[in-house]
């Protein structure tokens, strides 16, 4: 198992756990994109670890060899608890983030489901489960095999969680949860979604009926429907089964906090599709959303970034707008999702792009490339709206020291550390966010599309190279990433700074770097005279 900031620091987890009783990423949101979907046939996955405690950092296992009766250890990723051991397969790959040396790329959403089916006494956490699959598997499909056998054979300790798992040709959207502790394993299903379309998933399991004779499209437990019979969460024919109506129902939580963020990424790629909000709005009646749609156009690597930057803009939902935007249309909520006021329950939306992530990705999968070229794993820490994805191809034999484990912790500010520079600039930004946002996005922009520019010249420089020397390659790439990596943090700190300089004290400085006092917006101004007006008005 890679050695993360969690495993490494189980004193700051053990102190955690005293405040925290229940510390999950149950907040992230998934994208997933067929090749065909694509503009130049890479197969996407994406990926939001959002959580309140998630220090962001760019995960790093070398692959290797392993002496017969080499054991590994297993913790649980959300609290670094020690869960057991297992034993350790001859050969491993290198795994940077989420997808491996051969392209491989796994990511999550935790759904929860039924609770009476977790397993206290297994070993594989949903975590546990991604890590040490990439290290062996060469194809999503021999990934979703090692999946069912690490939790049949040591038991799967986590809750409901929803994968999704790609390799250069396909990607599948896979909903997994246990059999509770009288029953080692898990039963769950997965299918891969047609060339041509896209899914999501986003803390809810979205596999509903699915067919059972299909092999190269869909794959499932033996048991899935049956053990759904002996628990009782299901009585009539196979062919109606329902894979979340048995084992996760969707309550209003589901679908106004969760399937809201698919139909939001549904919506923007297929605006033709003219999707209702009746069912996300919190309406369980209502006809559910479709597991895959067909966009209305290919949707390139920037498309699909721009796809994770979503504050329900211009729809219903829009976070930007209302009074809990503040002045300066502030796109996020603080905690709790949901309150009350007079004994009455409200909630605020939960958006794909949300304050508290800790890291998030997006992967390429490309088919007519060596593997270490072809799988490139776009990564960003904090908010998804204000980060920068920056290259990090998927065979490079160490990261960014911005981005590793070892530099700082969610506990310890460092001008190093690519989250806390980050985590400085979006902060800073919260307090006047419609106009610092715009200094932001020149900067995102310029770092983005020049990565996006130089791609085609790095991805040729490093074939001419592999085609010497596999390794001349991936010594190259590692350059390469490591040099954006670290720049692009040292940019975004001098952007922070720019920023303390333009907007110190609530003033705008113009060109000049003279202070202009620009004041609140019109349309604050008037709910501030509703609130206090005959209290703040000037007497003549």
């Amino acid at each position: 198992m890679m050695m993360n900031r969690k495993y490494s620091r189980p004193m700051f987890w053990a102190l955690m756990l005293v405040v925290i009783p229940t510390l999950t990423a149950t907040a992230c949101t998934n994208f997933l994109i067929s090749k065909g979907a694509s503009t130049d046939g890479s197969v996407m996955i994406t990926y939001s670890a959002d959580s309140h405690v998630l220090y962001g950092e760019l995960y790093y296992t070398p692959g290797g060899t392993h002496q017969p009766g080499t054991m590994l250890d297993i913790y649980e990723w959300d609290t670094g608890k020690y869960l057991g051991q297992i034993p350790q397969v001859e050969k491993t790959y290198t795994v940077v983030g989420n997808i491996n040396e051969h392209q491989v790329a796994i990511g999550e959403t935790t759904y929860g489901g039924r609770r009476e089916l977790r397993d206290p006494e297994a070993i594989m956490d949903y975590g546990s489960l991604m890590y040490v699959t990439l290290q062996r598997a060469r194809t999503a499909r021999e990934a979703i095999r090692i999946m069912d056998e690490l939790v049949s054979e040591y038991g799967y300790y986590s809750s409901g969680e929803s994968f999704s798992i790609s390799d250069p040709n396909e990607v599948w959207i896979m909903d997994l949860i246990g059999k509770g502790p009288d029953n080692k394993g898990a039963v769950w299903v997965a299918r891969r979604v047609p060339d041509g379309y896209i899914s999501a998933h986003a803390n809810q399991a979205r596999i509903r009926t699915f067919p059972l004779n299909d092999k190269k499209n869909c794959l499932y437990a033996e048991d899935v429907i049956s053990f759904a019979r002996e628990k009782g969460y299901f009585k009539g024919a196979d062919k109606d089964f329902s894979f979340v109506d048995a084992y996760a129902p969707p309550d209003f939580g589901g679908l106004r906090f969760c399937e809201a963020r698919v139909w939001s990424m549904f919506r923007r790629a297929a605006p033709s599709l003219n999707l209702p909000t009746d069912y996300v709005a919190g309406d369980p009646e209502a006809e559910p959303l479709p597991l895959w749609i067909r966009p209305d156009r290919k949707l390139s690597v920037h498309d699909v970034m721009e796809l994770m930057r979503d504050h329900f803009q211009d729809s219903p939902f829009d976070l930007s707008v209302g009074l809990g935007a503040g002045p300066y249309r502030l796109p996020y909520r603080w905690r709790p999702l949901t309150w009350e006021v007079d004994s009455v329950r409200y909630c605020n939306e939960r958006a794909t792009s949300t304050q508290q992530t800790g890291f998030s990705f997006v992967t390429q999968s490309r088919s007519w490339l060596p593997d270490p070229i072809g799988g490139i794993i776009w990564f960003g820490v904090d908010d998804t709206y204000s980060t920068v994805y920056v290259p990090m191809y998927c065979a490079i034999s160490e990261v960014p020291e911005s981005f590793a484990v070892r530099t700082g912790s969610f506990t310890e500010f460092t001008w190093e550390s690519a989250f806390w520079v980050f985590n400085f600039v979006a902060n800073y930004a919260y307090s006047r966010y419609s106009d610092m946002i715009q200094d932001i996005q020149v900067v995102q922009r310029e770092l983005e599309g020049r990565f996006l520019a130089d791609q085609p010249q790095i991805d040729q420089a490093a074939l001419a190279l592999y085609n010497q020397s596999p390794r001349l390659a991936v010594d190259y790439l590692t350059r390469y990433s490591i040099k954006k990596g670290n720049d692009t943090v040292r940019r975004w700190r001098a952007l922070g700074e720019h920023l303390i300089v333009k907007y110190l004290d609530g003033n705008v400085r113009d060109s000049l770097g003279r202070p202009t006092h620009p004041g609140y917006p019109q349309e604050w101004l008037r709910r501030i005279v509703e609130a206090d007006g005959e209290k703040i008005k000037v007497k003549e």
